[in-house]
């Protein structure tokens, strides 16, 4: 299935673009995307997913949407993905 991938602020510079269109296997989730991601941009290695525990969960303060709704509203890292999917990985912003 062919996924359109969103990058913003550092994640943007880790993978060099804004947005990417990825070919995945069909009935991947959000968490083997985002799983996939990490082990191709070094500069991802460890920033999306936090695998300590009993069940991999998307790291804290990190948004993540699909299609414009965030998955943790839905069924986190587990949330199936459909071709044609937008999926949208925001960093942790601070500000005051």
């Amino acid at each position: 299935m062919e996924l359109e991938l969103r990058f913003f602020a550092t994640f943007r510079e880790a993978v060099g673009q804004k947005e990417k269109q990825e070919t995945f296997d069909d009935g991947a989730s959000v968490g083997d995307v985002l799983s996939t991601l990490e082990g191709e941009y070094e500069g991802l290695d460890g920033q999306l997913l936090d695998d300590e525990g009993e069940q991999r969960s998307i790291r804290p303060q990190l948004s993540v949407l699909k299609n414009g709704r965030d998955v943790t509203h839905m069924d986190g890292p587990e949330t199936p993905l459909e071709d044609g999917d937008r999926l949208s990985v925001f960093p942790p912003v601070a500000g005051g």
